[in-house]
Order: structure tokens, then C-alpha cells, then sequence
């Protein structure tokens, strides 16, 4: 069986025990089902986003969160990340939560190409759908910590993409080089030849991020396999004058696990949550 087979079967299985019984709040307007990619080529089951924003807010103009969602680049959708989505939406702000093509069957760069066409997709339908560009923000994890960051990084070539004003990047992997023993199979089946030097350079963070990368709420926990990723960035963005929150949730009494926050039905998610979007709202 494939490397990315024994991921898929064992992350599914954690994922929907995490969110069994959870339904859709009845504080929640949802849209979904939405192509982001261009008029007439729009059958792709991957290139498909939701949008959530509270009921309360009517068609007021809100802030606005795009989701890159993990999943070690072989894994994941947007039906995976709805719940934890719509728990961000609930604190005031419109959600927008979207698939992007998976490894092996979409090498790299495929996964920073589709996030490049949902956030154009917010650009472009902000109006529609009452979305306050002046105020987006983004949030990543794992995988999609390294994808929204090389995203940010291609922000600052190439003006015509929306930069967020904020991101939080959780539990994320910033330099694989760290921790190759750890991603060898990932990279096996994320790179066309491999995971060579060369490759892994164009997945590093900490060489790549410049002055122009927005401000950061870095989060990791005890329990966080990739725990040793945070401080590497976080001295980065020291060096570089980037404002950054740092946060490390548990104990190593208490240990949590790799993306935590994703578990809504946590004390700690409540609180990691909580605390990013104030962050978000701070950063206005």
C-alpha cells in the first residue's frame, strides 16, 4: 500500500471520530460547493471552497479568513476542515474554506498554484460576498502552514494577489530540512524527483520569508510532532522586525496533539482560537 493510502485511511479515521456529531449551527450561513477555478472548466472536484459567515451579520461587509488546510499535502478537503471553519466564523467573521489538488497524483507545485487561485476566487467575489478585503486574514496548519507561507512569500512578487493583512500558521513545518527523517515519506510523494537538496530548498520558509510577510500568530503545542519547526521561524521573524504572537498550548504533563484547534469540542481550541482571532482583530 502507497505511502499516501496509510495516511489517508489513518487521518480519515482520526478526523471523523474528532468531529462525530457535529452539525452545522444554526448561527451559520453557508454557501457551498463554489468553483474557484474560471468560467467552463469548472467540474474539478478539488478546486471547490465554501463560504460561512453568521447569520446575525445579515449582508454586512465582514472580515474575512481564508483556511489552507493540512494534511501533510496527500490529505485533507474542505469537508475536513468545515467544522473548525465554521467555530471561526462564529466569532465574527466571514470563513472561506477550500480543497486544493493532493500529492502524489499533483506533485508540487500544484498545492501553492490552487491556494493562488482562491484567494484571487475572495478578490474577485468579495462583493458578492461581503467580504472586507481592508481585513483578510489567513490561517494554515501543518502542511498548510508551509503552503499559505510560500504563498505569502509569492504576495510580495507578484502585486496583484491579495496579501493578507494577518495569518496564523499552526503547527506548521517551515524548514523539512529539520526534519527530513520525519517527512521523508511526504516528500516521496509530494516532489517530482523525490525530495532532492534543490527541491526541499523551494519548500523552506525560513530562507525565502522577507520584511513584507504580514504579521503572525505562531502556534504549536506540547504533543506537536513538529513542535521544533515554531522557534526556528520565530527567531526568523525576530531577525526580520515581522510582529508575531508566539504561543505553545498544554504541558508536557498535559500534552496535546498535532493540530489540537482543529478539535472544537476542546478547552484549549476554544482557547487557541479565541486567541487568534483576537489577534486578527488586534492587527485591524
Amino acid at each position: 500500500m502507497a505511502f499516501s493510502d496509510v495516511v489517508r485511511r489513518e487521518f480519515r479515521a482520526s478526523d471523523e471520530a474528532r468531529d462525530k456529531g457535529l452539525t452545522t449551527s444554526d448561527g451559520v450561513v453557508r454557501y457551498d460547493d463554489i468553483s474557484y477555478l474560471e468560467e467552463g472548466n469548472r467540474s474539478d472536484f478539488w478546486h471547490l471552497l465554501d463560504v460561512y459567515r453568521p447569520k446575525s451579520a445579515g449582508d454586512a461587509k465582514l472580515p474575512v479568513i481564508v483556511s489552507v488546510h493540512g494534511g501533510g499535502w496527500v490529505y485533507g478537503d474542505k469537508d475536513v476542515y468545515q467544522y473548525y471553519c465554521m467555530d471561526l466564523c462564529r466569532r465574527g467573521f466571514a470563513v472561506v474554506n477550500f480543497s486544493y489538488r493532493l500529492a502524489p497524483e499533483h506533485k508540487h507545485p500544484a498545492q501553492v498554484e490552487d491556494t493562488v487561485l482562491a484567494f484571487k476566487w475572495v478578490k474577485e467575489n468579495a462583493f458578492k460576498y461581503g467580504f472586507d478585503l481592508e481585513h483578510l486574514y489567513a490561517v494554515g496548519d501543518s502542511a498548510g502552514a508551509n503552503i499559505l507561507s510560500l504563498y505569502c512569500i509569492m504576495c510580495n512578487k507578484e502585486n496583484n494577489l491579495p496579501l493578507p493583512k494577518a495569518v496564523a500558521l499552526n503547527c506548521g513545518v517551515y524548514n523539512v530540512n529539520e526534519v527530513k527523517r520525519e517527512m521523508r515519506g511526504f516528500m516521496s510523494e509530494l516532489m517530482p524527483n523525490m525530495g532532492t537538496t534543490e527541491e526541499l530548498a523551494m519548500l523552506d520558509i525560513i530562507s525565502q520569508i522577507n520584511e513584507q510577510f504580514p504579521p503572525v500568530f505562531l502556534m504549536t503545542c506540547y504533543g506537536d510532532f513538529l513542535k521544533s519547526q515554531a522557534p526556528l521561524l520565530e527567531e526568523r521573524l525576530k531577525q526580520l522586525g515581522i510582529p508575531y504572537v508566539s504561543r505553545v498550548y498544554g504541558s508536557e504533563e498535559h500534552p496535546l496533539k498535532h493540530v489540537f484547534h482543529c478539535d472544537i469540542q476542546m478547552a484549549e481550541a476554544t482557547l487557541c482560537n479565541d486567541e487568534t482571532c483576537e489577534f486578527f482583530n488586534r492587527s485591524c
